[in-house]
C-alpha cells in the first residue's frame, strides 16, 4: 500500500472512505528525515486542503472542504498528517511527521456543530470531546523533532488527524447512548470555530 504512484494532484476519488481497513490500522512511523517521496505526498495533502478551501478550485475539481488530512486517508500506511486552516488574516500550516501528544490540558472543548471528515460521506450527529490545549512532539519537513502547542479549534483538528493515525474515527468518541452527552467532572465548553 505504500508504493502507490505519486499523482500530480489529489481529488476526492483519492480519499479513502470509511469501511476501508486502512482507516482502522495504527500507521507505521515514517523514517527521518522524510524521504523525497514522503515530502511529495505531504505537499499533495497540503495542496488538497488549500484547493478545497478555495471556492473556485473546489468547484472546478469537485472537492469537499477540509482542514486536515492524514496519510492513511489517501491509502498510505504512514504516520504523517497535514493541517491547513485559514482564518481571517491568520493561516496555520503544519506538516507533522510521527506526531505524538506528549501533554494536554484537563479542560476540554467540542464543536457545537459536531465534526466531519473527508472519509465520511454522511452527517454524524453528536459532540466529540477534545482537549482544549495539546503539546505535540513531531518531526518537521527536515526531520528535526519539534514541540508544537495547539489550542482551540486547531487543537481539535490536530487531535482528529492523530486519531486517524491511530486507527480511530471521530465518531468513536461520541457517546453511544446519547450523542450530545458531554464528559462529567471536567470543564468543557464549545470551541470557537474560525469564520470561513
Amino acid at each position: 500500500m505504500n508504493n502507490l504512484p505519486v499523482p500530480e494532484i489529489l481529488f476526492m476519488s483519492d480519499i479513502v472512505r470509511e469501511g476501508d481497513p486502512i482507516l482502522r490500522k495504527r500507521t507505521e512511523p515514517v523514517s527521518l528525515p522524510p524521504s523525497s517521496e514522503d515530502r511529495r505526498w505531504m505537499e499533495l495533502m497540503l495542496d488538497y486542503l488549500k484547493n478545497s478551501q478555495n471556492e473556485e478550485r473546489a468547484a472546478e475539481y469537485g472537492l469537499r472542504a477540509g482542514v486536515g488530512l492524514s496519510a492513511n486517508q489517501i491509502g498510505l500506511n504512514k504516520r504523517m498528517c497535514a493541517v491547513y486552516i485559514q482564518s481571517g488574516e491568520e493561516t496555520v500550516v503544519c506538516e507533522l511527521y510521527n506526531p505524538k501528544i506528549i501533554s494536554h490540558s484537563a479542560a476540554m472543548i467540542y464543536l457545537e456543530a459536531g465534526e466531519g471528515c473527508l472519509s465520511v460521506d454522511r452527517y454524524v450527529p453528536g459532540y466529540v470531546p477534545r482537549y482544549a490545549r495539546i503539546k505535540v512532539k513531531a518531526a518537521d519537513a527536515q526531520g528535526i523533532e519539534q514541540i508544537y502547542t495547539f489550542k482551540g479549534y486547531t487543537a481539535i483538528v490536530v487531535q482528529h488527524e492523530l486519531d486517524h493515525l491511530d486507527g480511530m474515527m471521530f465518531y468513536d468518541r461520541i457517546a453511544k447512548d446519547n450523542p450530545y452527552a458531554l464528559p462529567q467532572n471536567v470543564f468543557i465548553e464549545p470551541a470557537l470555530q474560525p469564520p470561513g
